[in-house]
């Protein structure tokens, strides 16, 4: 069915409108970043093959340039303003964190955190530097691996302290898995992480590992 053949209060846009992008299902807000569908599909219908082909919303936005491009449809235009839309997103919570104190507001960080790494398709590893009043100075990619491991060099990490002047530090990385455990890698690295920084003064507050719908923080399961 045409979206046009819809009652008008069914139409994404109006229903958006009337009700709130909040009461719009997964496909139709895809539907309104798509515009317009193909020959015998409507934009939602489209919305809806991507949903299914992808698996989620975050996936839609993780897709790399030839897998989204390869639906019939789409194309580079609507790759760009994806990518745009999802750095748009990025900096908004970037700067709702710098504009409030990072402990009171956790779930910014963990939204901030799974729309950064929840769909990576390899290990990236980050740290959220912050000053005396947990406030974040920087978010800063610093390293990157392959499918299952990121090599990390804490004398690097202590070099990016100093360089922020941070207090503290928050670091998360990502398990393309889907598993938000720690390995007993990732539990050493952090206490030699925590260790280094100690050296500089600068504290380890926590460290997340970010999982497809899921995330674990080292300090609340007691690890850091």
């Amino acid at each position: 069915m045409r979206l046009r053949d819809l009652p008008e209060d069914e139409r994404p846009r109006e229903k958006l409108l009337t009700r709130g992008a909040a009461a719009l299902a997964d496909a139709e807000l895809v539907a309104i970043f798509l515009r317009t569908g193909v020959k015998g599909k409507s934009a939602v219908d489209l919305g809806r093959e991507l949903i299914k082909r992808f698996g989620s919303l975050g996936a839609i936005a993780a897709a790399d340039r030839s897998e989204f491009t390869a639906i019939d449809g789409l194309g580079d235009a609507k790759y760009i303003q994806l990518q745009a839309a999802v750095e748009l997103a990025r900096r908004a919570l970037t700067q709702e964190m710098r504009g409030s104190d990072n402990l009171s507001s956790p779930e910014a960080v963990r939204r901030y955190l799974r729309l950064l790494l929840e769909h990576r398709p390899v290990e990236v590893f980050t740290g959220l530097f912050l000053d005396a009043q947990n406030r974040l100075i920087a978010a800063q990619e610093l390293f990157s691996g392959t499918l299952t491991q990121t090599s990390v060099y804490p004398r690097e990490v202590v070099k990016h302290a100093l360089r922020h002047n941070a207090v503290s530090v928050i670091f998360a990385h990502n398990h393309p898995s889907g598993v938000a455990e720690p390995s007993r890698a990732d539990e050493c690295l952090t206490v030699a992480l925590k260790q280094a920084l100690a050296l500089v003064d600068v504290r380890v507050l926590d460290h997340f590992v970010v999982g497809h719908g899921s995330m674990l923080s080292f300090a609340e399961r007691g690890l850091i």
